[in-house]
């Protein structure tokens, strides 16, 4: 507690916010903590030799309760749907562009119906004109709740909407009327004007990949990337390298303060570092506070101001930081799995970079320094960010690892080219051999890229993990440190047994699953799929074969990784069958 106190606290904060998510505590046992909490806040403010040994609980049983009362406030919402009519003639605004559908633009916004003013997810048809933030529209709409999964193993969108505070969905129809705006904010002047940016990078004379590459990896806008480019990302593990995170920030802000100290004179150097933060957070809210942009730049200003202070900067105190103060804004933040993979990346970063990067040889010159720290950083966020991505994505290839290696040494690179060509984009400057170059660059990136992504052999998916598996594989990242910095008997025996452990827990839940029989029907679209598991074999039964690939993405895959089955057989289900009879039992189709 003397070293980390606030990485401490943050960690009781966060487990009150678990314990209130998970157990929905309310009424009297509600109140009955709001009354402890308020007890110890006064109980601290005196001085006594009992207090003062127990400070620290009273501080984690504090910090513990302030999560269960703050995760309360923000699940608990009026549900203003069951006084409206499915079909309104509504009033909107559009707050943030999501991922288009085959038949839909997406958009997240605030709808008013009546009195009510409800955040909700928009489907306008894609023949409708391209929606901005300087806008009101207006039409008729259908208002809809999303549906909660069939099974349990499918991916809940009704809780994912609900975490976003988001309650119905809203598809409109063609005819929408719209009406400038008199009431803008700053964020909605700063979203017009990204806004506006997109459409001029659309105009611009490179290819379409290029375009919707520069606009995912510095405006944060990775809408309209095709299925075929996030694929690739995705199976080359370089899926990172399009969001903004912690690389993309300090890298911009090198930009910032490297232009500042050849105007500002040396006396006055700590007002450059205050104006590169200053043009940081603009540069955040220009792109929007997503996660990992907002925890990047509050530990960049948290090292900074360590600095400025003339004291030794440290980061768990800023990672805890960022995160508190994060959590304080909206506690369903924690459940975000950008959220969670950006933290424990950091967490990894801090824990075995530094004992990774002393098995490599002597950094005695500049590119060594940067290669070798390039290898060992990737490779602890990846080690650290394993188990989630394993129990989140099911999946993983053993190519990312050298993916990183040949791509991320270049990264600070293309940001900065990146960087500098959406500025000339933005301010309405066209030069040609800029525009060539820069197309060239990328489009060699991601033929690159694509080449990592076909190897399939080192591609592995519908990987099974449970939270009891990710636990201990997360032990065994923390005891693979010891082990690193001095090899010995010890530290050995200790590593061993994690991996004894998670064995033992692995091959346990997987004989637990092999044992189950299981007979289910789904419903995708008009397709109808009935499928019989028999240990660790199932069988699948589709009804319309051209939705194969579909089934195969939001069912079959899903429930393989669910179930830990190895193998699986698709056949073809008659189109008109109304009923299935298996083991004399009869299974309604309908």
């Amino acid at each position: 507690m003397k070293k980390q106190p606030l990485l401490i606290l943050v960690v009781f904060f966060i487990l009150g916010i678990v314990f209130q998510d998970k157990m929905v505590l309310a009424g009297a046992a509600f109140y009955l903590v709001i009354g402890v909490c308020f007890a110890v806040l006064i109980a601290i403010c005196f001085h006594s030799y009992f207090l003062h040994k127990t400070k620290v609980v009273l501080l984690a049983l504090l910090f513990f309760g302030t999560g269960i009362i703050l995760h309360h406030y923000n699940t608990s919402a009026e549900d203003v749907y069951s006084s409206l009519s499915k079909k309104e003639t509504v009033t909107f605004k559009i707050s943030q562009k999501l991922n288009s559908t085959e038949k839909y633009k997406k958009y997240e916004g605030i709808v008013q119906v009546g009195n009510a003013n409800l955040n909700s997810i928009l489907y306008i048809p894609k023949d409708v004109k391209e929606l901005d933030f300087i806008h009101y529209y207006k039409g008729e709409a259908y208002i809809t709740k999303p549906k909660a999964p069939e099974h349990d193993f499918q991916f809940n969108y009704v809780q994912y909407l609900k975490r976003k505070h988001i309650d119905e969905q809203i598809y409109f129809s063609k005819e929408i009327v719209s009406a400038e705006r008199n009431d803008l904010t700053l964020a909605d002047q700063l979203r017009q004007y990204r806004f506006t940016a997109l459409n001029r990078i659309d105009k611009t004379p490179i290819s379409e990949k290029t375009k919707e590459f520069l606009k995912g990896i510095i405006l944060a806008d990775r809408t309209e990337i095709d299925a075929g480019t996030v694929q690739d990302f995705n199976k080359s593990g370089l899926v990172h390298f399009l969001a903004i995170s912690g690389t993309h920030i300090v890298v911009i802000f090198g930009m910032f303060y490297f232009l500042l100290i050849r105007f500002i004179p040396l006396q006055f150097r700590k007002y450059a570092v205050i104006l590169s933060l200053v043009f940081i957070w603009l540069f955040a809210a220009f792109i929007g506070f997503g996660n990992s942009v907002l925890r990047s730049c509050i530990m960049l200003n948290v090292y900074f101001v360590f600095i400025l202070l003339q004291r030794k900067p440290d980061l768990l105190h800023s990672l805890a930081l960022s995160a508190f103060l994060i959590l304080m804004g909206d506690t369903q933040q924690l459940f975000d799995v950008g959220f969670q993979l950006s933290f424990l990346a950091v967490l990894g970063i801090y824990w075995l970079n530094q004992p990774l990067l002393k098995l490599f040889p002597k950094q005695d010159h500049y590119l060594k320094k940067i290669l070798f720290n390039t290898i060992t950083i990737s490779l602890s966020a990846q080690l650290a960010t394993l188990p989630l991505v394993l129990y989140y994505f099911h999946q993983f290839s053993f190519i990312s690892i050298i993916a990183n290696f040949v791509i991320v040494p270049f990264s600070e690179i293309i940001i900065v080219f990146s960087f500098i060509m959406t500025a000339f984009v933005a301010c309405g400057i066209d030069f040609g051999l800029l525009n060539k170059v820069y197309d060239f660059v990328i489009q060699i990136l991601l033929k690159v890229i694509h080449w990592f992504a076909e190897v399939d052999f080192l591609f592995f998916e519908n990987i099974s993990m449970n939270g009891f598996e990710v636990l201990s594989v997360l032990m065994i990242v923390y005891l693979l440190r010891p082990v690193v910095l001095k090899f010995n008997f010890k530290y050995m025996m200790r590593l061993t047994m994690a991996i004894i452990a998670f064995l033992m827990i692995r091959i346990g839940s997987n004989i637990f699953e092999n044992q189950k029989e299981e007979v289910l029907i789904y419903s995708l679209g008009k397709s109808k799929v009935f499928s019989v598991k028999r240990r660790d074999k199932v069988c699948f039964w589709i009804s319309d074969m051209e939705d194969k690939a579909k089934i195969l993405r939001y069912i079959i895959n899903p429930y393989c990784s669910s179930r830990r089955v190895d193998y699986f057989e698709i056949k073809s289900l008659p189109s008109s069958s109304q009923k299935v009879v298996f083991r004399d039992q009869v299974y309604d189709l309908k």
